[in-house]
């Protein structure tokens, strides 16, 4: 088997720091000195001298949308930065539309509507003046849904007499027409007859494309997580079109991430069908377990909360599932031998998922995870401790939205990701990025745990929530490999693991917090061999 010696710089490991790092077939044979390395290979086939910095274990992202991050990188980008008001952002759509060719959809990603000029939704009537023959969908940057323009209402059938279907919601107009929101649930009406449908399971950005186009996304998504040092990843939604696109992509030989797939709750039935019980699949592609929903997201106002929002009493978000369905399915998992990541934001939503968890039962080992945790109390996270549930959070959202979760739910958002309090009851915080919703920048997420200041400078909460950088890194290394249940493989350089590691020019393991983003990954290795190089 091929040899490597990595020396030269600082090896970051459990313990500390080491001179240098020793790998066989693929795998860490020794971390220590220059001379023990070699000892341990014998033979060196190849050396990587480093001149300084530091060997990180490669970043574990344990809740992302790769193939869904690479389309939304090929569509118009109107986040907030390019899109700061309407007339802005319908130019930006406009143009691309006059390039397209005729009829060909025009679509773009990562609008919010509180960081617009006109602090509103974006209407079809807006996205009218882009294009009135053809569709145009803007999506969200929650991911939850968007707006389409009055063409693609007709194309769809969305009419002022459709109801909302269960799970999602069809915006309208005070007379009761469509205004071209479309949150959910909702969005199954845009996969046409053939597509992907979710139904009551989450919201539906499945959206197709020719194998091709589809491994180009893979590709594109790819070098960005490989630039943030990032070698792991889960795959917080897998239907059939995320799991052709991995499969097609690891032919070609262009699948260079570790996937961890969680299959979308819509594919239950058809998993236990199957006899799919237990993970299944090898360290480059694996079926991890399962996708589930409580409630929406804070940045739509789709998260649940009974006695309505701070800023609108009657309004209240929204469940997926009745608590008892929920129960019902996350109790079928658990028996079926499926690890669950349920998304839930609302303290009512979290307190769903450690009920069912509850009433599932033994083994308590299953590690079931719940996907942002938003605003958990003091008492769920005490729960969280006993169950063996892991909260799997992302900082960066607290840094962009934080301002707009205040606003909505009131003093209530400056607890938004507790990641300090759930450490300190002895939960296994877990960090990721949820791309698209925020790009894959690991050192940012750690900082912005250790700050909790968000871009427009509110400091979220008191010390007590926060986050320290070593922590932090953990969080988005060794700890989110346990999230993924990879810690035996990946997370950190020890002997025995996955050769996959992070070179960077800085130490962010003794940085202070406003420190990291000067930081760069100058290359990522993963099992021995070089992925990707600045």
């Amino acid at each position: 088997m091929d040899t490597l010696l990595v020396a030269g710089a600082t090896v970051v490991t459990p313990d500390g720091h080491a001179e240098a790092l020793a790998v066989r077939g693929g795998r860490i044979e020794h971390v220590g000195t220059v001379a023990e390395c070699r000892e341990a290979l014998g033979r060196v086939d190849e050396e990587l001298v480093l001149d300084g910095g530091v060997v990180h274990p490669g970043f574990v992202d344990a809740h992302c949308h790769p193939v869904m991050y690479g389309q939304a990188l090929a569509w118009v980008d109107c986040r907030p930065e390019a899109a700061p008001d309407l007339d802005t952002l319908v130019s930006l759509l406009a143009e691309t539309a006059r390039r397209l060719p005729p009829g060909a959809p025009v679509r773009g990603f990562g609008y919010e509507h509180r960081r617009l000029a006109e602090r509103r939704h974006p209407t079809a009537h807006d996205l009218d003046r882009v294009a009135t023959d053809r569709e145009v969908y803007l999506m969200n940057a929650s991911g939850h849904g968007g707006v389409v323009n009055t063409y693609a209402l007709r194309q769809y059938g969305i009419t002022a007499g459709m109801p909302d279907p269960v799970g999602g919601r069809i915006g309208r107009f005070d007379g009761g027409e469509p205004n071209g929101e479309l949150w959910d649930a909702a969005c199954d009406l845009l996969t046409g007859l053939d597509g992907v449908k979710i139904r009551n399971h989450g919201p539906n950005f499945h959206l197709s494309e020719p194998a091709d186009i589809m491994i180009e996304h893979v590709r594109r998504a790819q070098e960005i997580f490989l630039a943030a040092g990032v070698t792991s990843v889960g795959d917080a939604q897998v239907s059939r079109r995320e799991l052709e696109t991995y499969l097609w992509a690891r032919d070609e030989g262009a699948l260079r991430l570790r996937v961890s797939a969680y299959l979308t709750s819509a594919l239950l039935d058809t998993a236990a069908d199957l006899g799919l019980a237990g993970e299944l699949g090898d360290d480059r592609l694996r079926i991890a377990g399962v996708k589930f929903y409580a409630d929406g997201t804070l940045g739509g106002w789709t998260a649940y909360f009974p006695d309505g929002y701070a800023a609108d009493c009657c309004h209240h978000g929204q469940l997926y599932h009745s608590p008892e369905e929920y129960t019902e399915l996350i109790g079928r998992a658990h028996r079926l031998g499926l690890q669950t990541a349920t998304h839930a934001q609302s303290p009512y939503a979290i307190g769903m998922v450690l009920d069912a968890v509850e009433k599932a039962g033994p083994p308590y080992g299953m590690r079931h995870r719940i996907e942002h945790s938003g605003l958990p109390t003091d008492e769920q996270i005490g729960r969280m401790a006993e169950l063996g549930v892991i909260p799997v959070m992302q900082p960066q959202h607290h840094l962009r939205t934080g301002d707009g979760t205040i606003t909505a739910v009131g003093e209530l958002g400056h607890r938004y990701n507790p990641a300090g309090l759930c450490a300190a009851a002895g939960v296994p915080v877990v960090f990721s990025s949820d791309a698209p919703v925020a790009q894959p920048d690991p050192l940012e997420a750690v900082a912005a745990a250790a700050t909790r200041t968000t871009v427009l400078g509110t400091v979220l909460g008191g010390p007590e929530l926060r986050m320290s950088v070593p922590d932090g890194l953990r969080a988005h290394s060794i700890a989110a490999a346990g999230a993924l249940r990879r810690e035996h493989a990946v997370g950190s350089l020890e002997p025995g693991k996955l050769a996959d590691f992070a070179v960077m020019d800085g130490d962010p393991t003794t940085a202070q917090p406003a420190e990291l983003s000067s930081i760069r990954v100058t290359q990522t290795w993963i099992g021995g061999r070089l992925a990707w190089s600045a």
